[in-house]
């Protein structure tokens, strides 16, 4: 297992030391195991002067998994746009054509009372959101800014999807879903936008091939309402790489912590980054505070979805879950009579947790 580790900026390197700690038991429990660590986003930019390098493209393209912490900080938005470190995320997103983003939405029920809704409502919250990530507004040509024909200032991008995009998206929807409960419900703005008006024509057209799955169409305003209204009624959300941005963050909270959810890139050869959906939250890098769950996670859905080792996943989940079920906690999911811990003192009672 050839795994790339890029610590990123902000609270990324402290998250991702704590994860690389679960692989490190897995390695002397026997698993090959090869790590190379590389820089991306600001940490590149100030050590190479761009946010995705060249060393790191070899090294990611060498691996079979990449594992991530997070990009970002505000000492970086004066660059211009190219240099900035988002740029280093979307650029690795398309350099290994990772285009099928999986962010899981699960509720520990330790955690019920730390999410802003009623624990009726979440109580025994699954969900998969998939989000394609390499299409739509963020990728469009033409974009940028300019002056018009009446002197006026405007700037445009381009929302665009091509057909052999909307399937391959639609055909790891419908995968997923078949290993689920077979519902699939697909997000889209049919009723404004033609984009999403060829979107449904292509999942409606792909969901013959899938007789099993359930497949149902929503406007994206009314998912994001029923996000928050009747959660538990989702199995399988899919969206476009904008509504699915917005979306998977929404879905995230619903669980208390956004410090608790893992998410997946993959590519058509299972390839895939992985990292916690969270961002590098500089307000708190450094101070060993960070929850650095998410990103132990990742690493189990890395066993799952790239290496395909059902039982390391469920070892590093269950981990997870045994240390919850101990009261044990960082700070974004502290409540009274828990006990709280730093960064490395969770990554501490993981790691005894695994043994």
């Amino acid at each position: 297992m050839k795994i790339a580790v890029l610590p990123g900026d902000g609270i990324g390197p402290e998250i991702v030391a704590q994860a690389v700690r679960v692989l490190e038991v897995l390695r002397t429990e026997g698993l090959k195991i090869e790590i190379e660590a590389a820089p991306l986003g600001g940490a590149a930019y100030d050590q190479y002067g761009a946010p995705y390098p060249e060393f790191t493209r070899k090294i990611c393209r060498a691996a079979d998994a990449v594992l991530l912490g997070a990009v970002g900080g505000p000492q970086y938005d004066t660059l211009d746009r190219p240099l900035r470190p988002e740029r280093g995320l979307l650029g690795i997103r398309k350099d290994l054509g990772l285009f099928a983003n999986l962010r899981p939405a699960v509720l520990f029920p330790e955690l019920a009372n730390g999410s802003t809704l009623k624990p009726e409502v979440i109580s025994g919250l699954d969900i998969m959101i998939i989000r394609d990530l390499t299409g739509d507004i963020h990728f469009g040509e033409p974009r940028g800014m300019r002056t018009n024909d009446r002197g006026e200032r405007e700037a445009f991008n381009t929302m665009i999807y091509t057909e052999p995009e909307i399937r391959r998206i639609a055909h790891v929807a419908f995968g997923i879903a078949m290993k689920r409960d077979k519902k699939l419900c697909s997000v889209d703005k049919a009723n404004v936008l033609e984009v999403s008006e060829f979107w449904k024509e292509i999942f409606t057209d792909v969901a013959r091939e899938y007789p099993q799955v359930q497949l149902s169409h929503m406007y994206v305003d009314n998912a994001a309402m029923q996000l928050v209204r009747n959660p538990k009624q989702f199995d399988v959300m899919v969206t476009t790489n904008l509504f699915g941005d917005i979306l998977s963050d929404e879905a995230s909270m619903l669980t208390g912590s956004i410090g608790m959810l893992a998410s997946a890139s993959l590519n058509e050869s299972k390839k895939g980054l992985y990292e916690p959906s969270h961002g590098s939250a500089p307000d708190i890098a450094g101070k060993n505070v960070a929850n650095p769950l998410a990103t132990i996670l990742s690493v189990a859905m890395m066993m799952r979805y790239t290496f395909n080792n059902i039982e390391a996943a469920d070892r590093i989940e269950n981990a997870v879950k045994k240390v919850l079920e101990k009261g044990f906690r960082t700070g974004d999911i502290f409540e009274p009579g828990m006990q709280k811990l730093s960064c490395s003192g969770m990554g501490n009672q993981v790691v005894a947790a695994l043994g």
